[in-house]
């Protein structure tokens, strides 16, 4: 084999080896799916930001693969448009849910505020994180 062919040969087993950890990562979400259904707020938070940051990884990891000349100059334009279908599925997913969210998000938080349900201390603490003071004014630092 040609010294080329051995380094074809190591990068067919990196990828390999970069699908058997995400079917691994996969399966391991799918497990454990019910438990977080059922779960605590606090677990629920960890396992969707553990969820968000592989997320964040596996597209970071995509679009390295879609800027290296290598893997583009061999990737038929049928395969590119089956990820660019997926991209805009994803995308509108995840944009949906975003302003779906934030909406919900928003409208409770007023009607607590309506309610006098907001922590006061909580709430000076997301002050200072903006970088205000209790009258709104600029403090000049933030978090």
């Amino acid at each position: 084999m040609s010294v080329a062919g051995s380094g074809v040969s190591n990068f067919l087993k990196s990828l390999e080896r970069w699908v058997e950890l995400q079917r691994s990562i996969l399966e391991s979400f799918r497990s454990i799916d019910d438990s977080v259904r059922e779960a605590d707020r606090l677990e629920i938070i960890i396992h969707t930001r553990i969820a968000f940051n592989h997320m964040i990884k596996t597209l970071k990891a995509f679009d390295d693969w879609l800027q290296d000349p290598f893997i583009v100059s061999n990737i038929p334009r049928e395969e590119l448009v089956k990820v660019w279908d997926a991209t805009m599925e994803m995308l509108n997913i995840l944009l949906e849910l975003d302003i779906e969210h934030t909406t919900n998000v928003k409208n409770l938080i007023d009607q607590a505020v309506r309610e006098g349900r907001i922590d006061p201390v909580i709430l000076h603490l997301k002050d200072v994180a903006r970088g205000e003071d209790r009258r709104g004014q600029d403090t000049g630092m933030s978090i």
